[in-house]
């Protein structure tokens, strides 16, 4: 067959464009311009305007996956941000998602009020004093007490929910902390134990790409394990096919367990670098801890906190709340017809509420954690390390010394300099490695022999 032309050649690429599955679909623009770091934090009125979709529910983790600078950390310690906090209170992603619950503590509260108004009477806007509607009715309430003495379990309740929630998190979070610190650990120690005696410098260079790239492979496919499938699998798919060998990318998608398979592939490539086999021990206890992290997040991922516990306090929550209008009436005689109750209800419930659900938003961490992000400087991180070779500092090794004299003696037969240059040292000539001198041997001593001579001495004597 002959060559193809350019229209076939065409047709081709466009049809492995089509089986290709197409890249993740990039998460909705939250403003127009720049997305500032939180979505409800630090909003102007200037930002108000640029925003364009609010997310709701589910759809705002993937704004939640911050990644703070130093702006950042000045916006977060700035002696404005009560006031930037209370004016975007209205948009605050975890108020949006309590709408629900609130609304149905104050239409409690609206009902309680509407029925001790027709049963005990009301005032009208006049300030004329009405009998009860329904003479054959009597109010509704409750005392205080009883809210009162059943809040201390319900505050250990909440705190006990997001202590636990939170530690999760940072767990979570520790675990892609060591996952960055043992990768450029890792690629670190291949680079420098490679033994470069017997290799080219583009086998070299080969080898310790392989490495890099497999290392980064861990992570991505970790981070694809604990994602959730419609949102990753695309682009994980098409980040492995564009970095790693064909080859290889597709056995890691086709696997069962894929960090597993990328880890083992990383295995092989340490194992296959030119190094003494202790050296090589080394590596690999750092990707040990790689499958130590894993696991801890699959732990994480897999076992919520007991069921009966969660369930438990959101029906201890709502029921409390739904019930705190009947104690709340009579304190609020003051106010117009008791009208205060329904703004103080409101405001209550979207607290306690608003502390459940930041527990219930923290029990998962992976989908608001930035973990594209922590792949992303792995790759970069590590890619950058393996490009560094020894003596590319200007100050070479004294292997590379002895190796670069010993070839230039050999390609001369004298004592010329050779290529030490190329290391841009500023000696004239390369030193002379004096050679060590092994110490002189001593005979053994007999102690019989020399006893033997004292004692004639003394015998003679």
């Amino acid at each position: 067959l002959g060559p193809k032309g350019p229209q076939q050649q065409q047709q081709q690429q466009q049809q492995q464009q089509q089986q290709q599955p197409a890249a993740a679909a990039t998460p909705t623009s939250l403003y127009n311009v720049g997305d500032p770091t939180g979505f409800d934090s630090f909003s102007r009125r200037s930002d108000v305007a640029k925003m364009v979709n609010m997310p709701v529910g589910e759809a705002q983790r993937p704004f939640r996956r911050t990644v703070y600078s130093h702006d950042d950390w000045k916006k977060h310690r700035s002696q404005d941000r009560f006031f930037f906090y209370l004016l975007s209170i209205f948009r605050s992603g975890v108020y949006k998602n309590l709408y629900r619950e609130v609304a149905a503590t104050v239409v409690v509260a609206a009902f309680v009020l509407g029925w001790n108004v027709l049963a005990g009477g009301y005032t009208d806007f006049n300030g004329v004093e009405h009998a009860a509607i329904l003479d054959n009715v009597s109010k509704i309430g409750v005392p205080l007490s009883v809210f009162s003495l059943t809040s201390p379990s319900l505050g250990l309740l909440l705190v006990f929910r997001t202590n636990s929630a939170y530690q999760r998190w940072d767990e979570a979070r520790k675990n892609w902390g060591m996952n960055i610190n043992h990768t450029r650990d890792l690629v670190r120690m291949a680079n420098c134990y490679y033994d470069s005696t017997y290799v080219t410098d583009q086998q070299r260079a080969d080898d310790l790409n392989h490495v890099a790239l497999c290392t980064w492979a861990f992570v991505r496919a970790m981070k694809r394990h604990l994602s959730p499938e419609e949102e990753d699998e695309a682009a994980f798919q098409v980040e492995l096919r564009e970095k790693l060998p064909p080859q290889q990318a597709e056995m890691i998608i086709a696997a069962a367990h894929r960090p597993n398979r990328a880890l083992q592939d990383l295995s092989y490539a340490i194992d296959d670098l030119p190094m003494h086999f202790i050296r090589k021990n080394e590596i690999h206890r750092a990707a040990t801890i790689f499958e130590d992290n894993l696991g801890s997040s699959e732990r994480i991922l897999t076992s919520p906190v007991p069921l009966f516990y969660s369930r438990h306090l959101t029906r201890y929550l709502g029921i409390w709340l739904l019930f705190l209008p009947l104690g709340l009436y009579d304190i609020f005689s003051s106010s117009w017809n008791h009208i205060a109750m329904l703004p103080a209800t409101a405001i209550i419930s979207t607290m306690l509420f608003g502390i459940e659900e930041i527990g219930t938003q923290l029990e998962e961490p992976f989908t608001v954690l930035p973990m594209q992000a922590f792949c992303d400087k792995i790759y970069n991180w590590c890619m950058e390390i393996v490009s560094w070779a020894p003596g590319d500092n200007g100050r070479p090794m004294k292997w590379q010394i002895e190796q670069q004299w010993g070839n230039s003696n050999g390609a001369t037969g004298s004592g010329a300099q050779g290529d030490y240059n190329t290391f841009e040292t500023s000696a004239a000539q390369p030193p002379q490695l004096q050679p060590v001198q092994p110490p002189q041997q001593k005979q053994p001593v007999d102690l019989n022999a020399q006893w033997a001579a004292a004692s004639k001495g003394i015998s003679s004597q």
